[in-house]
């Protein structure tokens, strides 16, 4: 399918630019959730994380899930006004994200170039294989899954294809990790490391949150496909998953601004053919899940998730996945054309492929190079013992 209208390269290339500033979304949010040591090694992380994604994307994943690579000659793969080029970019924006996702959970005690390596194999190897499966038609899975349950998997702008499978690495490499240093007891007692700043984590949550109309209704990658019910459909997903979260998380900010993400994550994969009021009753319930797993996961299980990657993307994208067969179905007032069973088994094959890809990445990275700061360096701050500079550095001369 090739583009002939310079509109459609015009507006493929807003998504990606709304995108791509999204991952300062990423970027402040996970500085303003961090200890002050560890604030600039957020920043520093998800800038680094999206140069490497560009260049593996560009060699590596773009050609695995596609089949399509840049290395003719410039008249050739710029025709159509460049159509190709700004879809490669808009879908760069995605795979890029997996790292960001993964950023927020591995926080304050990763080694910094170990994580760029992973990023490589993440972006090149791992997410490309799934998005290929679930975009591209491979090894004739969507094919089956039509024939034998009546539709294809649906996931319109990835609630699993990106964010179930980032969730899911990001939660391989929090176990490979390890919990921060002095999180938990050896007696079972929990230390809190609250966030170093509401206004920066809100000012993250709400980047995100006007980039993620791009995210979602630049998806039909096409003008002539661009739908008015996807951007209500987010807008309602992000309320609902705002007021649950601020009611069962009691007026807690940091779980007020995760909400509408959690809304919004959960609505992607159906945003084209749900009802609004299914898009408001999908988001309340990734909002709710939000708030019982992220408590579950760090005081329960003590599973030290810094952001709650694994909640909030992991689950809330594979809820998702699962939603868009129950919501996108006719009786329910979506669009039909959606099978539940589908939508399960399409599910379960992006966590598997996301949470056994992760876990190999991390789990070779981790016996080869190493992936944790030593317990000085981590008692330091990424900060200080990465990149040797405070957020706020002060000095006084001593003369």
């Amino acid at each position: 399918m090739t583009a002939t209208s310079p509109n459609d390269v015009l507006f493929l290339l807003l998504g990606a630019v709304m995108i791509l500033a999204m991952h300062a979304g990423f970027a402040f949010l996970e500085l303003g959730t961090v200890r002050k040591k560890s604030q600039v090694n957020a920043l520093v992380k998800i800038l680094t994380d999206f140069a490497v994604s560009a260049i593996a994307y560009f060699f590596v994943g773009y050609s695995v899930a596609y089949g399509v690579n840049f290395l003719g000659d410039v008249d050739h793969i710029s025709q159509h006004n460049g159509y190709e080029l700004v879809k490669f970019f808009f879908l760069l924006t995605f795979a890029a994200a997996i790292p960001a996702i993964v950023s927020g959970g591995i926080a304050e005690r990763a080694k910094f170039h170990p994580q760029s390596a992973a990023t490589f194999l993440l972006v090149g190897l791992v997410y490309p294989f799934f998005e290929g499966i679930a975009w591209n038609g491979h090894f004739g899975v969507q094919d089956w899954l039509a024939a034998n349950l009546g539709a294809p998997f649906h996931d319109f702008a990835g609630s699993v294809v990106v964010h179930a499978v980032g969730g899911w690495i990001g939660l391989a490499a929090v176990l490979h990790l390890g919990a921060r240093r002095g999180r938990y007891s050896k007696e079972g007692r929990v230390a809190a490391h609250p966030p170093s700043s509401i206004p920066f984590l809100a000012l993250g949550a709400w980047i995100l949150i006007v980039g993620w109309f791009g995210f979602n209704v630049m998806s039909a990658q096409k003008i002539a496909g661009i739908s008015g019910l996807v951007a209500i459909n987010s807008l309602m997903a992000m309320v609902g998953g705002t007021l649950t979260a601020m009611w069962l998380g009691k007026n807690d900010p940091g779980f007020i601004h995760n909400g509408p993400l959690a809304g919004l994550v959960a609505v992607c994969a159906g945003s084209d053919i749900m009802h609004p009021i299914g898009a408001l009753a999908v988001g309340g319930v990734a909002g709710a899940m939000f708030v019982w797993l992220f408590t579950l996961t760090q005081n329960r299980w003590k599973i030290d998730d810094v952001l709650g990657v694994w909640p909030l993307h992991g689950l809330c994208g594979a809820w998702g996945g699962v939603a868009a067969g129950i919501f996108g179905q006719g009786w329910l007032g979506g669009h039909g054309g959606v099978s539940f069973g589908a939508q399960l088994i399409g599910t379960a094959a992006g966590i598997a492929i996301g949470f056994g890809g992760g876990y190999l990445v991390y789990g070779l990275l981790k016996r080869t190079v190493g992936i944790r700061l030593s317990d000085e360096e981590e008692f330091n701050g990424a900060d200080l013992s990465i990149h040797q500079i405070t957020a706020t550095p002060e000095r006084e001369t001593n003369w």
